[in-house]
């Protein structure tokens, strides 16, 4: 049968881009909750922009890895939608801080370089995959909280950046990869076109009788190219291999 024309999709769980930008949600959550009350922001504009920008980040990179086996084009933007929610995000987090009087860390301080080090464990399960996930995050927060949940606000925020510094980088080797793949391989419309070419020939082969081999003699059969630049393509091999290895090709 022809490889399908759909390509791998889903598994953004296992994205350490993804793991990061769940750590930037839910930390950005607890921090709106206790820097901006009701009475400080009444209608709720900052809390629900950074909030929403954060779920965004999040959303979007569900709906790429979803789109991921029919469109890399839609797969790229969607990263990209996601990579500038986190970009807004920041900037929210950056004015906080100068309104403040206070200034972002160095990436030289040392507090920045102990965040930026911290660990975070890949996701790996083929099984009951929303309880463990959910179980895998608990454990991350709770790992990042000192951080990400400081008693100090102005540290809270410092540390989502790093963080948020963080998944940007994974986002954007994420997009790279994607686009060397989309260039190598090509996309939905490629793979069903390459598709339709070999149906075509297959059914062509189909309806000549065998030839004989030009080696031996014998009987050829229909086969299909595995590797190389003609996988996938029909041929026409001697029924004698592996004694010839003469091949014909179909048409």
């Amino acid at each position: 049968m022809p490889k399908s024309p759909l390509g791998p999709s889903g598994g953004y769980r296992r994205m350490l881009s993804f793991g990061f930008t769940c750590l930037v949600y839910h930390a950005t959550t607890r921090f709106c909750k206790r820097i901006y009350p009701w009475k400080e922001d009444p209608l709720g504009k900052t809390s629900g922009q950074m909030i929403g920008a954060a779920r965004s980040a999040r959303q979007n990179i569900v709906e790429a890895s979803a789109r991921a086996g029919t469109s890399k084009e839609t797969e790229l933007r969607l990263l990209d939608v996601a990579k500038g929610s986190l970009e807004e995000l920041l900037g929210d987090y950056e004015v906080y801080l100068i309104d403040n009087g206070q200034t972002v860390w160095s990436i030289a301080d040392e507090r920045w370089q102990t965040v930026n080090a911290l660990p975070l464990d890949e996701f790996d399960a083929s099984e009951d995959v929303l309880h463990k996930f959910s179980r895998h995050m608990i454990d991350m927060r709770a790992r990042f909280a000192p951080w990400l949940e400081h008693d100090d606000p102005f540290a809270a925020a410092n540390a989502i950046i790093v963080a948020i510094k963080r998944a940007e980088s994974l986002l954007f080797r994420q997009m790279e990869k994607t686009a060397a793949v989309f260039s190598e391989e090509g996309g939905f419309r490629e793979r069903m076109a390459k598709l339709r070419l070999e149906q075509r020939e297959a059914r062509k082969a189909a309806e000549l009788p065998p030839p004989v081999c030009p080696g031996c003699g014998k009987t050829m059969t229909l086969r299909k190219a595995r590797s190389g630049p003609s996988a996938g393509k029909a041929f026409w091999g001697c029924s004698g291999y592996p004694a010839c290895r003469a091949i014909q090709e179909v048409g």
